[in-house]
């Protein structure tokens, strides 16, 4: 089922407070990252954009998780 704008905007502000909590230094890569927020005033932009940039918070957050995490690890 897909998410509503609502849902997804929730979402990313969810996974940015986790991003910012656990990864501060991740901060400034996410916002750098290009997101088209969907608004009256630019109509081209649909809720497959905010779905795009959710999908890449999580990509991101995975993957700095593991290194991040992995290289932490003691032998």
């Amino acid at each position: 089922m897909m998410k509503t704008e609502k849902q997804l905007t929730e979402d990313i502000l969810k996974i940015t407070a986790t991003i910012s909590e656990k990864y501060p230094e991740l901060l400034k890569y996410i916002g750098e990252m290009p997101v088209d927020i969907p608004d009256d005033s630019n109509p081209s932009v649909t809720i497959k954009s905010l779905q795009d940039f959710y999908d890449s918070l999580n990509e991101v957050l995975k993957k700095y998780s593991l290194e991040h995490d992995s290289g932490n690890k003691s032998h």
